[in-house]
């Protein structure tokens, strides 16, 4: 079953960090089928929802998308951003 990864940055603290790692994310993503579907800020944002940077990647299932985050090349992508953002990650089946 398809599902989504949703990241949402709560707080960018160096964005040279934060560009080192969609650099190296961006492929690591890719090697578990993970597709890009929306990314950057919000075009609008409702109730308690923030104008926070956000990326939606489309994955085959839960378990491939769950084992890009475990993956030896996300986690170099992870020691890459060192603290530069704070982010709230989801991995959201699809109905």
């Amino acid at each position: 079953m398809t599902a989504y990864w949703v990241n949402t940055v709560r707080e960018l603290k160096d964005a040279d960090k934060l560009a080192r790692y969609a650099e190296l994310a961006t492929p690591a993503i890719a090697a578990h089928g993970g597709r890009f579907i929306a990314r950057g800020l919000p075009a609008a944002a409702f109730e308690e929802g923030t104008l926070e940077r956000t990326a939606i990647i489309e994955f085959p299932s839960v378990e491939a998308a769950v084992a890009a985050y475990e993956s030896e090349a996300y986690q170099l992508s992870l020691a890459a951003l060192d603290g530069g953002a704070v982010r709230d990650i989801r991995i959201v089946p699809a109905v």
